[in-house]
């Protein structure tokens, strides 16, 4: 979720709980701008006129903010036009290779076993299936009923 009638810059500021001085901000900035440069292009601009695939990148941005130990993203691909799915779990995956533990939640599931580690298939709320990412993708279950192979 973003803040339409906010600034990306000011939404960015809205995730910097306790920011630790004007350098900490700025370093923090920098780090969501190398991720998202989009971002750095439309600072003064208000988040509600932003397309689908640059509010997503704002909403993570902004979670980054606050440097999380652990980041959690809820389908981060909802929504998205196809190129932008790429994109995105393209920047999910070098957040995470830099150290940052994420927890993704996603209906996307060759993108999300392709990129997480473990994996955990929920069916009406029950998981279902649990295991290491890449052997769930060659799992007989998982390639016919979500991956259509």
């Amino acid at each position: 979720q973003i803040f339409p009638t906010m600034t990306v810059l000011e939404n960015l500021e809205m995730g910097a709980q306790f920011p630790r001085g004007r350098e900490a901000l700025k370093q923090t900035l920098e780090l969501v701008f190398s991720y998202f440069p989009a971002l750095n292009e439309r600072l003064k601009q208000k988040a509600g006129t932003l397309s689908g695939g640059e509010q997503q990148m704002l909403a993570m941005g902004r979670g980054l903010m606050s440097r999380p130990a652990l980041l959690m993203l809820d389908e981060p691909s909802l929504g998205l036009a196809p190129i932008l799915v790429s994109t995105i779990f393209e920047i999910i995956r070098q957040i995470h290779e830099q150290g940052r533990s994420i927890l993704l939640i996603e209906q996307n599931v060759y993108h999300a076993l392709n990129l997480s580690n473990r994996g955990y298939v929920l069916e009406n709320g029950r998981v279902v299936l649990s295991g290491v990412s890449k052997e769930l993708l060659e799992n007989p279950h998982i390639r016919k009923t979500y991956l259509g192979l």
